[in-house]
């Protein structure tokens, strides 16, 4: 996601010096142990040493250490949906910060850092808005986010046909075309909520959308950057609003980008849009921002990428099944540090250091690349695949599968060497029959972890899709089987995996009276067959290994403190992989619970849950259509982790 482009902006407009800033704390930490919480990210920044904890799920940051008096942080809020049916993108959720970056807005100058004192802080991440499903409905709200004091509102969903004004957010969603002629305006940014008055400036408005008597374009969403750009009548659709750069988790040679609008979407099938990208046709996003592109046509919008906070793509006409959902928000808190422990030989991911070992830990795709000082080692990793939702939109569906879970040991030759590191995406419900599959995580050639499958759906398919770990079936069809898993099942004791990983099949779904649906795998157990009083649960995950649990870190998901097989610790953190819940009919039943590591609990007449980003966790499923937000769980995105000696 970083830019250095976006960095030159930054020390040009506050100076390096500003940029750099003063640590956010009141003493400098001398101890390695200087407050717990979030993926670790150490680096230098000309002789200064930060820490950062980065928050891609809720947690807790805790104080430990007296001298941390204040810390800088970016609190990102959920994006919103795009629109469905000739429709606006969604917009992104508040970007509000310390750190003095910029170009521009939202807030014309830095926030005062957060005071803190020794104890817990609690952290919360907005999920973005879900996929609009079915015609003419707007795009969903993204989520707030927060951690202690702070709160960033999530981002305004995007208009459609029918109902045209884009959702006022923390960024505005982009106006839907609404009839032949009518212009519409985008949804105002910076809503403010109760509890949170006055608010600062968090993002803009999204754009306006116009119409024809023959092709409809949607206004784009508004970013942290700039308000999204509003359609051109008889020209094109509007592109999402810029997002903005941040340096707080990496240092100024890696910064992020974060916050964009979702791309407007455009009916017609023969226009173009002057400056997109060849086969991604309607609006842009805030590329490179993480934001959805609005479809084209027949072409559906995109989803936003999680962790972001960005806005998802409109979608244009039938028969597109859904919009683009938006993406998940971010918490990253920072605070100056005496010195790093040992010194880094290579390049990629947020580098911590624990126990004799250099460790990287991507929670998105990257590049992992030695340095001049590297020497030809073995090096330990994790990899754990996307994991797939729970079943489409209707009734009845079963728990998602957890991606696979891939551990060993491989040799890496002497410098320089560059591995590829892909993270897999969760799965999205694509229609109201379909869950959607988790994508494959990669370390490099040739270690691969499958995605997990999806969950089955009433009346059909009602059999769980296969992955790393099967998909639950669907209650109330027959046969309503679980999916299969391509992972080995687990021996029993935390070690190196064959080359498939670990993984086990779905539960199977209920189909006589009151059909609960099944859970999905997980890495360490099979999903629950469902029973006619409850959905059944998700299977269980696995710990991370010993190599990976440095206890100044939560990375990963809480699991088990007596934990049911060898290897694994009493400290309840560290889980991985589990399967999503199944649903639950009658309504008023129990949820059934996700398997731990992750999985999203299974729903009686709500939504299911979702998977825990950066655990390849199954998402729960649904029961009953409530509205068009009320859908199955999203899977969890997934991780890859590699260690080798300090």
């Amino acid at each position: 996601m970083g830019s250095l482009s976006s960095l030159t902006s930054i020390i040009n407009q506050y100076g390096l010096a500003a940029v750099l800033g003063g640590g956010g704390a009141g003493a400098v930490v001398s101890g390695y142990q200087g407050a717990t919480g979030g993926i670790i990210s150490d680096y230098e920044v000309s002789g200064t040493f930060y820490r950062a904890h980065i928050f891609t799920s809720s947690g807790t940051f805790e104080v430990t250490d007296s001298a941390i008096t204040s810390v800088d942080y970016l609190v990102v809020g959920g994006g919103a949906g795009g629109g469905f049916h000739q429709a606006g993108g969604g917009g992104a959720g508040g970007y509000r910060t310390s750190m003095p970056e910029g170009p521009g807005g939202p807030s014309p100058t830095a926030e005062s850092q957060v005071s803190t004192s020794p104890g817990p802080y609690s952290v919360t991440i907005g999920a973005g808005g879900a996929r609009a499903v079915g015609p003419d409905n707007r795009g969903n709200y993204g989520n707030p986010t927060t951690f202690g004091p702070i709160t960033s509102q999530g981002g305004g969903g995007g208009g459609t046909y029918s109902s045209a004004t884009g959702n006022p957010g923390a960024s505005g969603g982009g106006g839907g075309a609404d009839g032949p002629t009518t212009p519409v305006s985008g949804g105002t940014g910076n809503r403010t909520v109760p509890g949170n008055t006055p608010a600062p400036n968090q993002g803009y408005p999204g754009g306006g959308a116009a119409g024809s008597s023959s092709n409809h374009r949607g206004g784009g969403g508004g970013g942290a950057g700039g308000a999204g750009t509003a359609a051109v009548p008889g020209g094109y659709a509007g592109p999402g609003g810029i997002g903005k750069s941040s340096v707080i988790a990496y240092g100024p040679t890696n910064p992020q980008n974060y916050a964009g609008g979702g791309g407007g979407s455009c009916e017609p099938t023969t226009q173009s849009l002057a400056g997109n990208q060849p086969g991604n046709p309607g609006g842009l996003g805030g590329a490179p921002y993480g934001a959805g592109a609005g479809g084209f046509g027949p072409t559906p919008g995109t989803d936003a990428t999680y962790s972001t906070g960005s806005g998802g793509g409109g979608t244009g006409p039938s028969p597109n099944p859904v919009s683009g959902a938006g993406g998940s928000g971010i918490v990253v808190v920072r605070y100056q540090i005496a010195e790093l422990t040992a010194t880094a030989k290579a390049t990629g991911g947020s580098i911590s250091y624990y126990n004799g070992k250099t460790i990287h830990t991507f929670t998105s795709s990257g590049t992992f690349a030695t340095e001049p000082n590297w020497t030809a080692t073995n090096v330990e990793y994790v990899v754990v695949g996307g994991g797939g939702s729970g079943g489409g939109k209707l009734y009845l569906s079963g728990g998602g599968g957890a991606g696979a879970y891939v551990t060993g040991t491989t040799p890496i030759g002497a410098h320089p060497v560059s591995r590829t590191i892909q993270v897999g995406a969760g799965g999205v419900v694509s229609s109201l029959t379909l869950g959607g599959a988790g994508t494959q995580s990669l370390f490099g050639p040739p270690i691969p972890a499958s995605g997990g499958g999806f969950g089955g759906t009433y009346p059909a398919p009602g059999i769980g899709g296969s992955g790393g770990s099967g998909g639950g079936g669907a209650g109330a069809t027959s046969p309503a089987v679980g999916g299969s898993a391509t992972g080995a099942p687990f021996p029993g004791t935390i070690g190196a995996t064959p080359a498939s990983g670990w993984g086990h099949d779905g539960g199977a779904g209920e189909f006589s009276t009151n059909y609960g649906a099944g859970g999905g795998g997980g890495a360490g157990g099979a999903g629950v067959v469902g029973t006619t009083s409850n959905g059944g649960a998700g299977g269980v995950g696995i710990q991370l290994p010993a190599t990976f649990r440095n206890p100044v870190s939560t990375v990963g998901a809480p699991g088990p403190t007596s934990p049911p097989f060898g290897g694994a610790d009493t400290s309840g953190k560290y889980w991985v992989a589990g399967g999503g819940g199944g649903s639950s009919y009658p309504l008023g039943t129990g949820n059934s619970s996700g398997g731990a590591g992750g999985g999203g609990a299974g729903a009686a007449g709500n939504n299911g849950g979702d998977g825990v980003v950066n655990t390849g966790s199954g998402g729960g499923g649904q029961e009953r259509e409530d509205g068009p937000a009320t859908q199955a769980g999203r899977g969890g995105s997934g991780i890859v982790i590699i260690a080798y000696p300090s």
